[in-house]
């Protein structure tokens, strides 16, 4: 079978109706209080590293949707950074100066509860990105262009191969960054042939892993994300600050620590955008101050990584500053 069918494949066996995964994960469906109009994907793979019989795992608060998504708060809205204010084509965001992004796709491997773009209306007639790729070749001050979403290993090769290539012409394009959370679900998608696409880009490519949790992790995972590296390609790490989840400086330390030791940099720690849906799974940045101060005596400087929020209209995530006053 052709590695792309597999990993196809294995995307269709994801959990989309949750009393199956509830049952799976030998949980009660009857004690069950989930709703939610955002639906239910969870790879299988993802799905296995669950503690059965447990409510509170990490990874399942992640992924199973809650009555507590339609707890409304004024501060928590359909847009929290503002994406539709800077769309420049329907697939093209341009909010910061020298580096665009590109709404490659709507679909993702997984479908994580606090997904700040969980309302978004994503543009889904076309397939194609010639709006997108005029725009970026006329805008001579973009130096950068991060492949988002969706998530852009949802694309197939083909398309993804042509992507690269466009962009690959443009001059004034010098960097190309990949954000993506397939790896954690689907580590088959890293294959030959995606690596070949890599590998005959043009310009450099940097990727970047979001991951939460070190249960998410194993060595198949590692193993994948080795062979990107092999190429000259940086491998790093974003991760978002979640109430049940992280929000602990064992938990977070751990995640760091595994990622570091397979030569994988993390980057930012993210604090919640205030997506409607998601207000449980905050936590105060005075609390997140406290386990960055902690974390800070526990690792090297390189194992730390930013921790940030996106503020609408701002040029540049905010740093939010945690240093100790002496």
């Amino acid at each position: 079978m052709p590695s792309t069918a597999l990993w196809r494949q294995l995307q269709r066996h994801n959990f989309t109706d949750w009393q199956t995964l509830l049952s799976f994960l030998e949980l009660n469906t009857q004690t069950a209080k989930v709703s939610s109009p955002f639906p239910l994907n969870l790879p299988f793979r993802l799905a296995s590293k669950i503690k059965k019989k447990s409510w509170e795992d990490p990874v399942l608060l992640q992924f199973l949707p809650s009555l507590e998504e339609g707890k409304h708060s004024p501060l928590f809205v359909l847009d929290p950074v503002a994406d539709t204010q800077f769309q420049k084509t329907p697939k093209l965001l341009h909010k910061y100066l020298g580096r665009a992004l590109l709404l490659c796709t709507s679909a993702c491997a997984m479908h994580c509860r606090y997904c700040f773009r969980r309302h978004y209306d994503y543009e889904t007639s076309k397939r194609q990105f010639e709006e997108e790729l005029k725009e970026i070749e006329k805008d001579t001050s973009l130096s950068e262009i991060l492949l988002s979403g969706g998530d852009p290993l949802s694309l197939g090769d083909t398309q993804l191969e042509n992507l690269l290539a466009a962009l690959g012409d443009i001059p004034h394009v010098k960097r190309i960054r990949f954000h993506t959370r397939f790896p954690i679900g689907i580590p088959e998608r890293i294959d030959p042939s995606f690596l070949k696409l890599l590998s005959s880009c043009k310009k450099q490519i940097l990727f970047v892993l979001h991951t939460n949790h070190a249960n998410e992790l194993d060595a198949e995972i590692f193993e994948r994300l080795k062979q990107i590296q092999k190429l000259g390609v940086p491998v790093l790490s974003q991760s978002v600050l979640l109430k049940g989840v992280n929000d602990t400086v064992e938990a977070l330390q751990a995640l760091f620590e595994t990622l570091i030791d397979h030569g994988i940099l993390p980057y930012y720690l993210h604090q919640l955008d205030r997506v409607q849906g998601a207000a449980h799974f905050e936590v105060s940045e005075e609390e997140g101050k406290k386990l960055m101060r902690e974390l800070q005596k526990r690792l090297p400087g390189y194992a730390v990584p930013k921790y940030v929020k996106e503020e609408a209209h701002q040029p540049h995530k905010s740093m939010i500053t945690f240093s100790q006053v002496f």
